[in-house]
């Protein structure tokens, strides 16, 4: 099993310096154990052999005692770099993932759980900052300090450098061994950690609902079965975690035990010095410790290296529809209308079109009602002006600029744009209208509110404008949700209005109010409405009749109405007028 990936190195390049400094203290720290070993077995060669005095032995004393300090040091030098390069990755990757998020198309993110991406983005990275700060210093390590001591050994005694170099290869072959048993498990304990999570953010999110149908308690139970298989997955995890430290310990034990004797039989025949054979028998468990130590960091890599390929995932999610090469608009001119001319567009996981050959206008200063069955297309033209999406051919045009050529950023300040579910915040009421001209005055967003017919609701509130709504507006029903939403879109005043049929949830003399207030908002301005119920249709000012992703008939109510087609039937189907 693989642990390191080019991508997880890549991520170093911005780091070299101290990943420079990484490799040199751990390369002075093998330096530092070979001069520690060497003067401990002069040491004790010189007194027991020689019975040398406490002066004569001094300066060398001295030396291991400035050695193991410089250890001390050394080691402790290593770990802050190793812990400085982890924490500036998982800074640097947090501030990647959270700018991708921004620009990635919000119909690529309706794909994704939000609980699972948030426990990625948190506890996926906190493994990744462990593969950085234990895993990969552990692998130097364990690359770097064996050679040092290979090194000082051969010229020394061939014989004992062979034993060590032939043996060391089988601690890495066995980690890969109970790797590839390993990989499986943490697989799965990983996803089913972010099932988890994504599983309880949904119950939080929908505890209301399940409390009013009686559910709650059931989610209790299939919560604490999902807990349950978590728990057991990490516990087989851990098993195999601690297989692993005990077949390796075993391993290097039996290593170490094998230079102990080739050494000591050598050293009873005369073929090998004292202090040589004390000074190979210093450095035999020091020569075996990074690759015992890269082993009980092996789970720690195996965790990260499974939250990157997440993390790598979500960064490789398709980004912001691409703007022509050629040139670019820097000021959105909007004198007339916006054209969707032969437009086509399919998503990438359904390669069925969802529009074919879309072709109408959008006039400036009236409403244009989009109508259709569910899956005509109509919330895709919207996410199409919105540019959330870009169309596989075909042009939309404002004016006579292709809209591709506008900046995104530039285009969407011209925009309102109202779903047909609105996000809330965990917020004030005030705080939520003003999310699209956060510093606007507290009198413009009572005159927003009032405009929406929502300002006499909100002062009944106990705190009025400063009332914390709950998240996602958990303390407002379905229709006043809505008239908040429609207040952002008054407040922010922008020359274009896209909503998701606005007057839905709302009771039919609130609904007429509403409708009135939206024929004076669109006074010099531009609306696309996304209708599904009849007083919405029949007060727009030109409507387009889709069906199966093509437009099917436009014009207004009463031209419409005259032809006995497929916007007359639908009208009929719905109760109206003939």
């Amino acid at each position: 099993m693989r642990l390191v990936d080019h991508r997880l190195i890549a991520m170093l390049k911005d780091h070299l310096g101290l990943s420079i400094v990484s490799i040199t203290l751990s390369i002075l720290g093998g330096v530092l154990t070979v001069i520690q070993a060497y003067y401990i077995s002069r040491v004790v060669a010189r007194v027991f052999l020689e019975s040398a005095p406490l002066d004569n032995i001094s300066n060398f004393l001295i030396i291991i005692a400035v050695a193991v300090f410089a250890r001390g040091v050394v080691g402790y030098g290593r770990e802050l770099a190793a812990k400085r390069i982890a924490l500036r990755v998982k800074t640097d990757l947090r501030k990647r993932l959270w700018g991708h998020l921004m620009d990635v198309s919000p119909v690529r993110l309706f794909r994704e759980r939000s609980g699972e991406m948030a426990t990625a983005m948190t506890m996926g990275l906190d493994a990744l900052e462990k593969y950085f700060s234990e895993y990969l210093p552990g692998l130097v390590m364990a690359a770097v300090i064996p050679l040092t001591i290979l090194a000082a050994l051969f010229p020394l005694d061939t014989l004992t450098g062979f034993v060590l170099l032939l043996t060391a290869p089988l601690i890495p072959l066995f980690m890969l061994l109970i790797g590839r048993m390993a990989d499986r498990l943490t697989q799965r304990q990983y996803q089913l950690l972010g099932r988890l999570g994504a599983h309880f953010l949904d119950i939080i999110q929908g505890l209301k609902t399940l409390q009013t149908l009686g559910f709650s308690r059931d989610q209790r139970d299939v919560i604490a079965q999902r807990s349950d298989d978590y728990g057991q997955t990490t516990l087989g995890v851990l098993r195999v975690a601690f297989l692993s430290a005990l077949t390796l310990e075993l391993l290097t034990t039996l290593s170490t035990a094998v230079v102990a004797v080739e050494i000591g039989l050598r050293l009873l025949y005369d073929h090998l010095g004292y202090q040589t054979a004390l000074f190979i028998l210093i450095l035999a468990p020091e020569y075996y410790l990074p690759l015992r130590t890269l082993s009980s960091k092996f789970h720690a890599g195996m965790q990260g290296f499974v939250a990157a390929n997440r993390l790598f995932t979500i960064l490789g999610m398709i980004g912001k529809p691409p703007s022509s090469p050629e040139r670019t608009a820097d000021v959105v001119r909007f004198d007339e209308t916006i054209k969707f001319e032969n437009v086509h567009f399919e998503f990438e996981t359904d390669r069925d079109s969802v529009l074919r050959g879309i072709t109408f206008e959008i006039r400036k200063g009236g409403v244009t009602a989009l109508v259709g069955p569910s899956g005509s297309g109509k919330t895709t033209i919207a996410y199409l002006l919105l540019r959330f999406v870009a169309p596989v051919s075909g042009l939309i045009k404002i004016d006579d600029q292709p809209l591709s050529v506008i900046p995104v950023n530039t285009w969407r300040e011209q925009i309102a744009w109202m779903p047909q579910t609105p996000y809330l915040f965990q917020d004030s009421v005030k705080n939520n209208i003003r999310i699209g001209q956060p510093d606007a005055d507290m009198a413009a967003v009572i005159q927003a509110a009032r405009r929406a017919h929502l300002h006499d609701f909100i002062q009944s509130m106990p705190d009025g404008y400063e009332t914390l709504i709950g998240e996602r507006g958990f303390r407002l029903s379905a229709g006043e949700a809505q008239r908040l939403a429609l207040a952002r879109a008054y407040l922010k005043d922008a020359p274009i209005l896209i909503m998701d049929e606005p007057t839905a949830n709302l009771d039919p003399d609130l609904e007429d109010k509403l409708a009135e207030s939206l024929r004076e908002i669109v006074v010099n301005r531009t609306a696309l409405v996304i209708a599904h119920r009849l007083p919405t249709v029949t007060h727009a000012d030109h409507i387009v009749l889709l069906s199966d992703g093509g437009v099917t008939q436009q014009g207004t109510h009463v031209s419409l109405m005259k032809v006995d087609g497929p916007y007359r039937q639908l009208v009929k189907a719905y109760g109206g007028e003939s």
